[in-house]
Protein backbone atom coordinates (compact mmCIF):
# COMPACT_ATOMS: atom_id res chain seq x y z
CA UNK A 1 0.00 0.00 0.00
CA UNK A 2 1.35 3.31 -0.96
CA UNK A 3 0.58 6.07 1.42
CA UNK A 4 -0.69 9.72 0.87
CA UNK A 5 2.22 12.33 1.42
CA UNK A 6 1.14 15.41 4.01
CA UNK A 7 0.52 17.58 0.83
CA UNK A 8 -1.83 15.77 -0.18
CA UNK A 9 -3.63 15.02 2.65
CA UNK A 10 -3.84 18.37 3.02
CA UNK A 11 -5.27 19.02 -0.16
CA UNK A 12 -7.72 16.56 0.54
CA UNK A 13 -8.97 17.44 4.06
CA UNK A 14 -9.04 21.31 2.65
CA UNK A 15 -11.47 20.75 0.22
CA UNK A 16 -15.22 19.85 -0.49
CA UNK A 17 -15.60 17.15 -2.99
CA UNK A 18 -13.20 14.84 -5.24
CA UNK A 19 -14.26 13.14 -8.54
CA UNK A 20 -14.02 9.87 -8.69
CA UNK A 21 -13.69 7.90 -11.56
CA UNK A 22 -13.92 3.87 -11.98
CA UNK A 23 -11.93 1.87 -14.34
CA UNK A 24 -9.68 3.02 -17.09
CA UNK A 25 -12.80 3.28 -19.48
CA UNK A 26 -12.84 7.11 -20.14
CA UNK A 27 -16.31 7.59 -18.65
CA UNK A 28 -16.85 10.90 -16.55
CA UNK A 29 -16.23 10.25 -13.21
CA UNK A 30 -18.91 11.93 -9.91
CA UNK A 31 -18.85 14.26 -7.79
CA UNK A 32 -18.49 12.66 -3.73
CA UNK A 33 -17.78 14.08 -0.23
CA UNK A 34 -14.28 12.79 1.22
CA UNK A 35 -12.81 12.68 4.76
CA UNK A 36 -9.31 11.62 5.52
CA UNK A 37 -8.97 9.80 8.78
CA UNK A 38 -5.46 9.15 10.57
CA UNK A 39 -4.08 9.59 6.84
CA UNK A 40 -6.24 7.51 5.04
CA UNK A 41 -8.75 8.81 2.05
CA UNK A 42 -12.73 7.23 3.07
CA UNK A 43 -15.63 8.20 0.74
CA UNK A 44 -19.51 6.66 0.96
CA UNK A 45 -21.75 5.57 -1.27
CA UNK A 46 -25.28 7.44 0.75
CA UNK A 47 -27.35 5.18 -1.81
CA UNK A 48 -25.56 1.91 -0.34
CA UNK A 49 -23.61 -0.75 -2.45
CA UNK A 50 -26.29 -0.55 -4.71
CA UNK A 51 -24.94 2.26 -6.09
CA UNK A 52 -23.96 2.44 -9.73
CA UNK A 53 -20.59 4.27 -8.94
CA UNK A 54 -19.98 2.68 -5.48
CA UNK A 55 -19.86 -1.22 -7.62
CA UNK A 56 -17.49 0.29 -10.53
CA UNK A 57 -15.06 1.08 -8.10
CA UNK A 58 -15.54 -2.69 -6.56
CA UNK A 59 -15.54 -4.56 -9.27
CA UNK A 60 -12.78 -2.62 -11.21
CA UNK A 61 -10.62 -1.76 -8.09
CA UNK A 62 -8.90 1.31 -9.38
CA UNK A 63 -9.29 4.36 -10.87
CA UNK A 64 -8.60 7.80 -10.46
CA UNK A 65 -9.61 11.12 -8.42
CA UNK A 66 -9.78 14.51 -9.25
CA UNK A 67 -9.39 17.32 -6.31
CA UNK A 68 -8.77 21.06 -6.99
CA UNK A 69 -6.85 20.61 -10.33
CA UNK A 70 -5.65 17.74 -9.50
CA UNK A 71 -5.34 14.00 -10.75
CA UNK A 72 -4.04 10.94 -9.21
CA UNK A 73 -4.19 7.50 -9.90
CA UNK A 74 -6.00 5.23 -7.26
CA UNK A 75 -6.89 2.34 -5.79
CA UNK A 76 -10.37 1.37 -4.56
CA UNK A 77 -10.54 -1.06 -1.46
CA UNK A 78 -13.92 -2.03 0.00
CA UNK A 79 -13.26 -4.81 2.39
CA UNK A 80 -12.35 -5.39 5.59
CA UNK A 81 -12.30 -1.73 6.50
CA UNK A 82 -12.48 -0.15 10.07
CA UNK A 83 -15.42 1.61 10.10
CA UNK A 84 -14.41 3.94 13.68
CA UNK A 85 -16.73 6.02 15.15
CA UNK A 86 -13.64 8.63 14.21
CA UNK A 87 -14.87 8.00 10.76
CA UNK A 88 -18.26 8.89 11.81
CA UNK A 89 -17.06 11.55 13.43
CA UNK A 90 -15.13 13.11 10.15
CA UNK A 91 -18.07 12.56 8.03
CA UNK A 92 -20.35 15.05 10.72
CA UNK A 93 -17.69 17.72 11.40
CA UNK A 94 -16.53 18.58 7.93
CA UNK A 95 -20.53 18.26 6.54
CA UNK A 96 -22.52 19.08 9.20
CA UNK A 97 -26.30 18.18 8.92
CA UNK A 98 -25.59 16.73 5.01
CA UNK A 99 -23.55 14.00 6.65
CA UNK A 100 -26.24 12.20 8.40
CA UNK A 101 -27.05 10.56 4.92
CA UNK A 102 -23.55 9.42 4.87
CA UNK A 103 -23.25 8.14 8.44
CA UNK A 104 -26.57 7.37 9.74
CA UNK A 105 -27.83 4.49 7.49
CA UNK A 106 -26.46 0.89 7.55
CA UNK A 107 -26.84 1.08 3.81
CA UNK A 108 -23.94 3.97 3.64
CA UNK A 109 -21.55 2.83 6.35
CA UNK A 110 -21.99 -0.79 3.91
CA UNK A 111 -20.95 1.28 0.80
CA UNK A 112 -17.36 2.88 2.27
CA UNK A 113 -14.49 2.85 0.20
CA UNK A 114 -10.94 3.52 1.25
CA UNK A 115 -9.25 5.16 -1.99
CA UNK A 116 -5.24 4.58 -1.69
CA UNK A 117 -2.90 6.22 -3.79
CA UNK A 118 -1.59 3.66 -6.83
CA UNK A 119 1.44 2.25 -6.49
CA UNK A 120 4.24 4.27 -8.61
CA UNK A 121 6.65 1.74 -10.54
CA UNK A 122 10.42 2.01 -9.41
CA UNK A 123 12.07 3.99 -12.13
CA UNK A 124 14.84 1.84 -11.33
CA UNK A 125 13.36 -1.23 -12.32
CA UNK A 126 13.44 -1.87 -16.65
CA UNK A 127 10.03 -3.38 -17.66
CA UNK A 128 10.09 -6.89 -17.81
CA UNK A 129 10.22 -8.59 -21.13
Amino acid sequence: MTAWTAEDQALLSETYALTLTAGDDGRDGVEIGMVVVDGELYVRAYRGVRSRWYRAARDRGHGRIQVAGVTRKVCFRTRDLDLSPELEAAFRAKYGAVADALVASPEARAATIRIDPAPVPDAGTAPAR
